[in-house]
């Protein structure tokens, strides 16, 4: 049997060595996020927040820090799950399989959400600003939740099984919202709740929103899942808890979860919004202030006993990372049996899971040709990038199988070397323009703004790839060259200005390379910090795709444009300096981090 509160869990997660108790009272105000960083960088438990300033309630966080310790709290689920996920991505292995997927229907239907009665005395009433006030970054426009789980329901099919549970972050305070009566409810494009909120807006009806904190771990964790079409994120938190999810509606008609440890209730009218954030994000930025909608607050519920949940979200590795690979364990077969010759997909989260995609695919379009190139793992690449979330990555570098069947795209810097030294910048580059992008990233040209390009390789290696800094000369101002890894050069170029003197810069540095021969360097990257860039392959992939818009920043000796196609004859240049419409990136408060070693944490 799964375990029926969050409560169960902590002490489950004590029991067995897997927590870590903070007696202390604790602020809110950074000192929290600041132990959660420690704790999970250091690779350490769950934190349980027993005493949190401002607050009557414990906290607990770091829950899902591990994948370790997220398979440990799902050990009796996490087979039944996968072959449910897996059965809905492709039913016919029920046919071929018959007795290895015996149950798997039956897994679904026994988890089905159960309504019940009678639970509103099992709640109590408080207010928003006595919920623990968390803010995870000092530039942060106020106090987040940050494992929501918001429940909306479709206006034209009213019911909890065409209802939509999605995690999307809410401020509590700050900005313009009014205290205790209004919060923000922040949510990116290609989500369940926009479709929601399209069709109360046009029918000119508020739109209802229950948000659950707490509650069972098999309940956040179904609320971040990209499922199968037609399965319910609560007939999936049934399975993954060995547990239906059980809920009842209160006299306003909010749905109401009875497992959960709070619940706030409340409307969202049409075109009501307000500025919400900033928010320090998972692509290691800020997202910046922007008009997002405004809930009314109409109750804010909890139990007896309650804990709040939450995470500190960062540039990765965090916790949602750990959720990442848990959700990969789970659902790893599901996309690319959804899209034909597909073989492997990864948003590789060191460049903050969006900027950044790797695929391998099938080439078996001309086999009769001696010559092999891109064809089948284009229209691959095509089918990725309207893919639900996938859609939003800038940068999708697609590999064919056939090259190396041992290929894998976890392994960063492999992956790149494989495909640049197959790549060639004249043919392989396919730009996508005036497109949308992750609204979290302000690369672009405006809030989801921006470009794509697709690289795609096939057939023989073109080039060995170069394994020291070859003895070149660089233009004036650019400076502190190193080899990042093989055929890959980042040097430190002149401080951004503007685009026309980019253009200008571009020319003299083309100009001055176009009778070198580099045949052995695939891409020269141009940052502000060559030495933390080219430090390991993590700061490598996070500073050069999170900080280019891929049809704005990226060059190439001796290009050229043909039949409306770019490409270039020498290295590939990207241009990944910091720029004024950039957001800040994310650095810890010092004083912060002086005052947390009063705790003595011993990880």
């Amino acid at each position: 049997m799964g375990y029926t509160s969050l409560a169960a869990c902590v002490e489950d997660l004590e029991k067995h060595g897997h927590l870590l108790r903070i007696k202390e009272e604790v602020d809110p105000y950074l000192e929290m996020a600041a132990i959660h960083l420690k704790v999970f960088e250091a690779g350490g438990p769950a934190i349980y927040f027993e005493k949190v300033k401002g607050s009557p309630f414990p906290a607990v966080s770091n829950l899902f820090g591990t994948l370790e310790r997220s398979k440990f709290m799902f050990r009796d689920t996490l087979k039944k799950v996968g072959q449910l996920v897996d059965l809905r991505s492709d039913p016919m292995k029920a046919l071929k399989n018959p007795l290895r997927y015996a149950g798997a229907g039956l897994n679904a239907v026994s988890a089905l959400p159960m309504q019940q009665r009678l639970f509103k005395s099992v709640f109590q009433k408080t207010t928003i600003s006595q919920l623990p006030q968390i803010v995870n970054w000092p530039m942060d426009g106020g106090p987040f939740i940050t494992m929501p789980q918001v429940y909306t329901e479709d206006a034209d099919k009213p019911g909890i099984m065409n209802s939509n549970l999605g995690m999307y972050r809410i401020q509590l305070a700050g900005n313009d919202y009014i205290k205790d009566q209004e919060i923000g409810l922040h949510y990116q494009i290609h989500r369940g709740i926009g479709v929601h909120q399209s069709k109360a807006n046009a029918a000119g009806k508020p739109l209802k929103v229950s948000i659950f904190v707490g509650g069972p771990p098999a309940h956040p964790l179904s609320a971040v899942m990209p499922l199968p079409e037609g399965l319910s994120e609560l007939t999936f938190a049934g399975v993954l808890g060995d547990r239906r999810f059980r809920y009842f509606y209160d006299e306003e008609g909010f749905c109401i979860s009875a497992d959960a440890d709070f619940v706030i209730t409340g409307t969202v009218y049409p075109d009501s919004n307000k500025p919400e954030g900033p928010f320090g994000d998972h692509l290691g930025y800020y997202s910046l202030a922007h008009p997002f909608p405004v809930m009314k607050v109409h109750n804010v519920y909890h139990k007896k006993d309650a804990i709040w949940s939450f995470t500190v979200v960062g540039r990765p590795p965090q916790e949602d990372t750990s959720f990442g690979a848990l959700i990969h364990e789970i659902t790893g077969s599901a996309i690319p049996q959804e899209i034909h010759g597909l073989k492997e997909v990864n948003a590789v989260d060191a460049a903050g899971v969006h900027p950044l995609l790797f695929a391998i695919g099938s080439e078996r379009y001309t086999p009769y040709l001696k010559e092999r190139r891109p064809q089948e793992i284009l229209t691959i690449a095509n089918h990725i990038l309207g893919k639900n979330q996938l859609s939003l990555a800038k940068y999708l570098f697609i590999a064919a199988r056939e090259d190396n069947e041992k290929l894998n795209t976890n392994n960063i810097e492999q992956f790149l070397i494989h495909m640049l030294s197959r790549l060639d910048p004249a043919r392989d580059l396919h730009f996508h323009t005036n497109t949308t992008i992750d609204t979290l990233d302000y690369s672009g040209t405006g809030l989801n703004a921006g470009s794509k390009v697709v690289f795609a390789a096939a057939g023989e290696e073109k080039r060995k790839l170069r394994t020291t800094l070859p003895e070149i000369s660089f233009p004036e101002g650019f400076t502190g060259a190193q080899l990042s890894m093989p055929g890959v050069i980042v040097v430190n170029a002149p401080g951004y200005i503007n685009e026309k003197e980019t253009a200008e810069t571009v020319k003299m540095f083309e100009e001055h390379f176009k009778d070198e021969k580099l045949d052995e360097i695939a891409l020269i990257v141009w940052c502000d910090d060559a030495s933390f860039t080219a430090a390991d392959i993590n700061n490598f992939v996070w500073v050069t795709f999170t900080r280019s818009n891929p049809a704005a920043d990226i060059y190439g000796v001796n290009s050229f444009i043909k039949d409306k196609h770019w490409g270039c004859k020498g290295p590939l240049i990207i241009d990944a300096r910091k720029k004024q419409h950039h957001a800040p990136e994310l650095i810890p408060d010092q004083l912060t981090e002086q005052n947390i070693q009063r705790f003595n944490l011993k990880l």
